[in-house]
């Protein structure tokens, strides 16, 4: 198993964006802008998916680090810290999943 964490994974985006890298997919990607990132998120969520309904567990594995990628990505374009989301999920496992929800603001 690595040792390789989505912290680690953060960093190297934080890093990669601010690079002047011209080879730098992440670079490219955040120069983009954020309708972009959040474009291919989406795409690859919907990927990720399909290859669960396929039950295709390698390339959901290879879609599901594509999610993880693209998340933070946006996430980094938007200005919120990992720190804060990884904060949101330990508040929310002191209740079930339907106490949660249902605790959210109606709309």
């Amino acid at each position: 198993m690595t040792k390789f964490t989505l912290d680690d994974l953060d960093a190297i985006i934080a890093a990669r964006a601010k690079s002047e890298d011209e080879t730098s997919y992440t670079r490219k990607l955040v120069n983009k802008g954020v309708a972009k990132c959040a474009q291919k998120l989406g795409e690859e969520a919907v990927e990720a998916a399909i290859a669960a309904v396929k039950d295709d567990r390698e390339e959901l594995t290879a879609e599901a680090a594509d999610v993880l990628y693209h998340l933070l990505v946006v996430l980094n374009v938007s200005s919120v810290p990992l720190g804060d989301v990884m904060t949101e999920l330990a508040s929310r496992t002191g209740q079930t999943g339907l106490e949660e929800k249902a605790s959210r603001p109606q709309d």
